[in-house]
């Protein structure tokens, strides 16, 4: 974990302990801690502060956060994929056919009253 020296500006202090508890689930990979982990970060992505407020170390500090941010994004899509690759080998018929198939469709219904 790449946690640089005590920025100055907390919300970058927070945004990297964010980002490395979003790291840890994925390495451990845990799904339901790496979704929790994500939306968190996003949380506090939406919370920055003006780029005015954000000078000197904090400018650097920024910068060493949205790598960290874009390496563990791209990780995370990463084990989605593999994580769909393995449903496809495991059920096949699971990727090939859309959840909702059949709906709005004219048919035969399910349910009809005797």
């Amino acid at each position: 974990m790449n946690t640089p020296a005590q920025p100055a500006h907390t919300w970058i202090a927070q945004l990297h302990g964010h980002l490395d508890g979003l790291e840890r689930a994925l390495l451990q990979s845990d799904a339901p801690a790496v979704e929790r982990a994500s939306a968190t970060v996003q949380a506090v992505l939406q919370q920055a502060p003006r780029t005015l407020a954000l000078r000197g170390a904090d400018a650097d500090a920024l910068q060493s956060a949205a790598l960290r941010f874009t390496q563990l994004r791209a990780a995370t899509l990463r084990a989605g994929a593999l994580n769909e690759r393995a449903l496809g080998s495991l059920l096949p018929d699971h990727l090939q056919k859309p959840t909702y198939q059949g709906l709005g469709k004219a048919g035969p219904r399910r349910h009809a009253a005797a």
